[in-house]
């Protein structure tokens, strides 16, 4: 074994030394290519006078994106203010088959560098689904880092290492042009799963097998830590895993299961191209109950009583199904709908039923391919369990106090392809009922109000 690792390390060396060798040197009867315009390169920076290209014909794509956005809230939610929030995002993929010989091996990274102007949009409207899908603690963390092999000429893949779930579960190709995280990651699960679930932006441990026996079909299972945050946390989840560096294996275990039929996806297919998933989650852990814990006597009573102990269930799981499917196309324009649902327990869970539906229009306008016109709703029925609480809470307390329903969303969004390497994408969302129809902390006399967000994002691809 130790021989083995001494070969593997000294490859490596050989690699980077034959790497660097390779792209420091320029051959005299090399022909200098022209240089592409600017607005015609696939990245900001291009090709690094060769570099670029050379390390990846060795197996090595570097990516570098840097996204920036302003979310302003004009009405409703809990304060109506702006809020700056940024992310840079540092990849580097390895194909070990081009750099070592290694057939079907390859290596991932990704870290990023999180900040903001001191809050972000999910503080000023308090909804379930974050108004953005980069809204972070501000901090630098290792994201995902993992190692995959594939076998039997690409029917089978095992990813290993650092995995983040909504990479390949719980997906839809168009939600995800929304910036509404309840689009990608859905609050299905958001809600529900501990700490998040292994999802943006805290990660975990995991294994994922995926085997793919024809074309069309894939299945994909997967088997994650289960809670991101880390043992005995106490504060914000992201706080307690701060760098991405806990490698939490707390919470017991979280399995994820899907099935996926995919059609037309080649890019010379003429029929319209589709995917329809059916996937779903089994948590080992212990969920407290939504409505009910023991008082000191080990009685079941209302959590609107304030007892000293939660009554747990053992487990925890949730269903879904997707489907995403282009309806039309002509020339360089085409019209993809989405539809997502799903259920859960209602007595351990936030959100016990979630659907979303919407269309993606891509070059809707004359000489704009390449821009993408989305639109999206969702509806999160918060469980009759957490429900009933409140509707203790109010018998106990008397009025004012709301009864938790659902929260809306709305969201209409397009993406401006102003260069290969950067989109510019002007938002707006209507959100009914943030956080479920919620009493106001800035006045418990009333209800969070509806909230109107405007925003724009920029995404540059250096």
């Amino acid at each position: 074994m130790r021989g083995n690792f001494i070969t593997i390390v000294g490859k490596l060396l050989a690699g980077a030394a034959a790497l660097a060798f390779g792209v420091s040197v320029v051959r005299a009867d090399d022909k200098p290519k022209q240089p592409a315009s600017i607005w015609e390169q696939d990245t900001l920076t291009g090709d690094w006078g060769g570099a670029r290209t050379a390390l990846k014909d060795k197996g090595i794509d570097i990516t570098l994106i840097s996204i920036n956005e302003i979310m302003n809230v004009l009405s409703g939610g809990l304060d109506r203010r702006a809020s700056y929030e940024g992310r840079i995002e540092f990849s580097v993929d390895t194909d070990l088959d081009k750099l070592l010989g290694w057939k079907g091996a390859a290596t991932h990274f990704t870290i990023y560098q999180l900040h903001n102007a001191g809050h972000v949009a999910a503080d000023n409207v308090g909804s379930i689904g974050d108004v953005s899908n980069i809204g972070a603690l501000a901090t630098t963390r290792l994201f995902t880092a993992w190692f995959q092999q594939s076998l039997f000429d690409d029917k089978v893949s095992i990813r290993i290492g650092q995995i983040a779930a909504d990479d390949e579960f719980l997906n839809s190709p168009t939600a995800a042009n929304l910036l509404n995280g309840t689009f990608g990651w859905a609050s299905l699960a958001a809600a529900n799963m501990l700490s998040g679930g292994p999802a943006f932006p805290l990660v975990t441990p995991g294994v994922r097998i995926a085997v793919k026996p024809t074309e069309q079909i894939t299945w994909q299972t997967a088997v994650f830590s289960g809670n991101p945050a880390g043992a005995n946390c106490n504060d914000l989840p992201q706080a307690c895993n701060r760098y991405g560096t806990t490698f939490s294996f707390s919470g017991g275990a979280l399995w994820m299961s899907e099935v996926q039929y995919a059609v037309n996806q080649e890019k010379s297919a003429k029929g319209l191209r589709g995917v329809y998933k059916l996937g779903g989650w089994y948590a080992t852990a212990d969920f407290a109950d939504q409505h009910y814990g023991l008082d000191a006597f080990g009685n079941v009573v209302s959590l609107a009583t304030m007892p000293p102990n939660p009554l747990n269930h053992r487990g925890d799981w949730g269903i879904y199904g997707i489907a995403d499917q282009m309806v039309w196309r002509a020339d360089k324009t085409s019209v993809n709908l989405f539809l997502r649902g799903g259920f859960a327990p209602s007595d351990r869970n936030l959100v016990s039923f979630y659907a979303d539906g919407g269309f993606g229009i891509k070059g809707l306008f004359a000489g704009r391919a390449d821009d993408v016109l989305t639109f999206g709703a969702s509806y999160a029925k918060i469980s009759k369990d957490a429900a009933a609480l409140d509707q203790d809470t109010l018998a106990l307390n008397g009025p004012p106090y709301p009864i938790r329903d659902e929260e809306v969303v709305f969201e209409l969004t397009y993406q401006a392809q102003i260069a290969p390497w950067w989109i510019v994408q002007p938002d707006l969302q209507y959100i009914v009922h943030p956080g479920g129809n919620v009493p106001d902390p800035n006045n418990p006399n009333v209800v969070v109000g509806n909230a109107v967000v405007a925003g724009v994002r920029s995404i540059i691809k250096f």
